[in-house]
């Protein structure tokens, strides 16, 4: 809940900037609902290769659901993607498993592109219940991904480090997204190759190219980062060294 208005679209135009250097990698703003369009405006006028999603949406296409935001009311605003269960429409408004799926299943028929969320809080971490808790979050909405292998994305985000500047190592995001990875393989290999992983809790310039350096961390899910354009640029830049040396070999 940042950057609503105009500085949104400063914000997207430095995002833009930062993005020109950078060949390989997609980008993708994710701006409050209020700037969706005046982005989406900057993007087009800007010819850029940066696409735009928004930060949640309702199940539902239309209906008495006061305060809420449809599919169809995102792609009118211009948007291609969706974030959905992110970990603070989990812990702070409740948004269940089910709830979750059922988003996804909607992204997916409205024709946006989810970027899917899962995590564990602390407590959980602690207990041991990490690999546990993402496979039963993951498994809510796996049917619906498999519909469309490669249209949906899936973001580790473990509760404990968004905001917090705590992050997971990369061994331990590595060891979460193998999982994750497997669990893709079990339903198809095609969904398992083609679905992206992506690694969010408080990524920053300084630890992103160890964390995207892992073999299934496929982006960056970046949150408070994301409000400097030049920060953003650097993170950027790591996914741009990383799948320059890739191609390589």
């Amino acid at each position: 809940m940042n950057a609503g208005g105009q500085d949104a679209c400063s914000l997207a135009m430095g995002v833009v900037e930062a993005a020109r250097r950078s060949a390989r990698v997609d980008v993708v703003i994710c701006p409050p609902f209020t700037a969706l369009a005046a982005a989406a405006h900057e993007l087009w006028e800007s010819k850029s290769a940066v696409m735009l999603g928004a930060q949640n949406m309702h199940p539902e296409p239309a209906g008495a659901f006061t305060g809420e935001i449809s599919a169809s009311m995102l792609k009118d605003s211009g948007a291609t993607w969706v974030i959905l269960g992110h970990s603070e429409r989990r812990q702070i408004f409740g948004e269940t498993d089910e709830l979750i799926e059922r988003k996804v299943a909607a992204a997916l028929r409205a024709e946006l592109r989810p970027i899917a969320c899962v995590g564990e809080t602390l407590e959980e971490r602690d207990a041991g219940k990490t690999l546990e808790v993402v496979e039963r979050q993951t498994r809510a909405f796996l049917d619906e991904l498999a519909k469309r292998p490669g249209v949906g994305v899936i973001a580790y985000e473990p509760v404990w480090a968004i905001g917090t500047g705590k992050v997971a190592r990369p061994e331990d995001a590595q060891e979460v997204h193998a999982m994750i990875r497997g669990l893709l393989a079990s339903v198809s290999e095609e969904l398992a190759t083609s679905t992206r992983i992506l690694y969010g809790g408080s990524v920053k310039a300084d630890n992103a190219e160890g964390l995207l350096g892992q073999i299934d961390v496929d982006g960056a899910l970046v949150g408070g980062a994301s409000l400097d354009a030049a920060g953003f640029g650097k993170i950027i830049d790591s996914a741009e060294r990383l799948a320059e040396a890739a191609e390589r070999g």
